[in-house]
């Protein structure tokens, strides 16, 4: 079933580590993500944290006031290097931590990162337990890439918590990925991970730096080994599905995973998806069916399962899932609109194709929606309609208005209307004079309306356009063998050709006709059997039976001809030929 253009992978990353969540407020996490120099971002999210301040016993006097409210003012002004001078100057003086922090976040904006740097220390040492001082010190160490300093500061914070270690080194190699420098990263975490070999987050985060200076075989053993310790850790499952890649490997990998894990959701979908991959497409369509009994509010697993069908040339199926999606009303429905136009369009109910796709507003399916609906619109008698799709299809897909132009062009030419068609295509060359499909189709059309000259003229800038292509030389050749004129000419043109496109049916045929115009009939008999056998068309048809009625062998050409009415019973060059020779 070629004609469903559906899209069969389905298929997103297994795998993606995500940045954690920034906060929205005035702290030095927002300071440090307004600033011009990337800076990580900090370990937690800090809306979360409420630490308890102790201010030093320092009394308030007129000038500790003053000094501070030189510096805030400054601050509101944009005058980020006085403010952040100030704020130091006070943070120093006084050893207030909540001075020194904003000396830090101060120093930032003026992209003052040593002076920031010491404020940070100074926050550190006057709050000790502070997080929040942790992380400013850590993003500005890791900004100016004193990744040593940092692994210290690291090691320290990981050991004081040896009960969330394994948590700290995933939210660290999150934090880390940011970071330019892969190579140093990875050293980082191999340094900070070494003592908790026996936590699987430690070979987790290994694997993920390895990944990130392209070690795939460093990384899947990292990952093996985080397995072995954590064999259920579906995370880790899905980095290494993501390593190995599409491939058999990684199929046999997730449907074991899967077996062993039943309720891994994501595992599981993965697996689903690499069935897809691997066109096993029964076997994908049995673990979207389990995703969907898991989870039955979850639209995806429903989506797969119509795609599935539609692979499967289930349409009755296919059109349930779908319009069940459809029906969920959330998400792009452009997508699920194509595929049951299609659906539709091949179960015959033409007015609801046309609806469907008429409602693809937005999308890749756009163009090739509004092109079918044109095409579906023609078929049932409405022209003027079609016209209007293809014209608004022309204003949606502007670099595709010679292939719309030919395409209503087809639709005129199937009305009769050769005129229109000529001056439709006459407008479109304005536009695009050395355009090759215009060009060749307004000669064909000026040919049929024995505008010979103007035919001609337009093959021949075909063929100076593509002197390397064989369509201007065959169509000029066979135009002139057809008309039996100037044959040598068309048989220099037609072996031309035939010399850029050797078996090429139709110019095979030209071949024939030429040599059939030079009554040399059984040497036209041998490229024309050879047309028919490669392509069986009804013109390639009436032209051998003519030659084989010319050579008295009418018995052969009535059965040629009568086969080929069969399969083209409307063609008028075929049905011309049989009247012609046998009424």
């Amino acid at each position: 079933m070629s004609k469903f253009k559906y899209l069969i992978l389905l298929v997103t990353p297994f795998f993606m580590m995500a940045g954690v969540a920034r906060a929205e407020d005035t702290s030095a996490a927002s300071v440090a993500e307004n600033a011009d120099e990337a800076v990580p971002e900090l370990q937690v999210d800090i809306t979360e944290l409420t630490e308890p301040i102790t201010p030093p016993n320092v009394e308030l006097t007129p000038q500790i006031l003053y000094q501070f409210l030189l510096a805030e003012v400054a601050a509101q002004r944009g005058q980020y290097d006085l403010a952040a001078r100030a704020h130091a100057d006070l943070a120093n003086s006084t050893r207030d931590p909540r001075i020194a922090r904003r000396a830090a976040e101060t120093a930032m904006l003026a992209k003052q990162f040593e002076l920031a740097l010491t404020q940070a220390r100074l926050w550190l040492e006057l709050e000790p337990n502070s997080l929040l001082a942790r992380q400013m010190l850590a993003s500005l160490l890791a900004a100016g890439n004193r990744l040593g300093e940092l692994a210290d500061l690291l090691a320290k914070d990981l050991a004081t918590e040896p009960a969330r270690v394994g948590e700290s080194l995933l939210r660290l190699s999150r934090v880390m990925s940011r970071h330019p420098d892969k190579l140093a990263v990875q050293k980082l975490i191999e340094q900070l991970a070494a003592p908790y070999d026996h936590l699987p987050e430690a070979h987790m985060v290994r694997a993920q730096a390895a990944v990130a200076v392209n070690e795939t075989v460093r990384a899947l053993a990292s990952i093996d080994k985080a397995l072995a310790l954590r064999p259920q850790w579906e995370l880790a499952a899905l980095m290494k599905a993501q390593l190995l890649e599409r491939s058999p490997a990684q199929t046999a990998f997730l449907k074991a995973f899967v077996a062993a894990n039943p309720k891994a959701f994501d595992a599981r979908q993965a697996y689903a998806r690499a069935l897809v991959g691997d066109k096993q497409y029964a076997e994908a369509r049995a673990e979207f069916r389990a995703l969907h009994e898991a989870q039955p509010d979850n639209i995806e697993p429903v989506y797969a399962l119509g795609i599935l069908a539609l692979q499967l040339e289930d349409l009755v199926d296919a059109e349930h899932h779908l319009r069940y999606v459809l029906e969920f009303g959330k998400g792009d429905q452009n997508p699920v609109r194509y595929y049951l136009a299609q659906i539709t369009e091949e179960t015959n109910r033409l007015e609801e194709a046309i609806s469907l796709y008429n409602a693809v507003d937005a999308g890749e399916h756009q163009f090739a929606s509004v092109l079918r609906s044109a095409q579906l619109l023609a078929k049932v008698g409405r022209n003027d309609e079609a016209r209007e799709r293809l014209s608004y299809a022309r204003s949606i897909a502007p670099k595709e208005e010679p292939r719309l132009l030919i395409a209503e062009a087809q639709l005129l030419r199937e009305a009769g209307r050769h005129e229109e068609v000529l001056n439709l295509l006459g407008e479109g060359l304005i536009k695009n004079p050395d355009q090759p499909e215009l060009l060749y189709e307004s000669a064909v059309t000026a040919e049929k309306l024995d505008k010979l000259d103007l035919a001609e003229q337009r093959f021949r800038k075909l063929i100076a356009l593509q002197p390397d292509q064989a369509i201007g030389y065959n169509a000029l050749g066979y135009s002139l063998a057809d008309r039996n004129v100037r044959l040598d000419e068309a048989q220099t043109l037609i072996d031309k050709a035939l010399s850029l496109a050797p078996g090429d049916p139709f110019i095979l045929d030209s071949k024939g006709w030429l040599l059939f115009r030079q009554a040399k009939l059984e040497q036209a008999l041998t490229p024309l059997r050879q047309a028919y056998a490669a392509r069986p068309d009804a013109e390639i048809a009436a032209h051998l039976g003519e030659v084989l009625w010319a050579l008295g062998r009418t018995d052969e050409a009535r059965a040629l001809w009568q086969d080929a009415v069969r399969t083209h019973p409307t063609n008028t060059l075929l049905s011309a030929t049989i009247k012609r020779f046998t009424q």
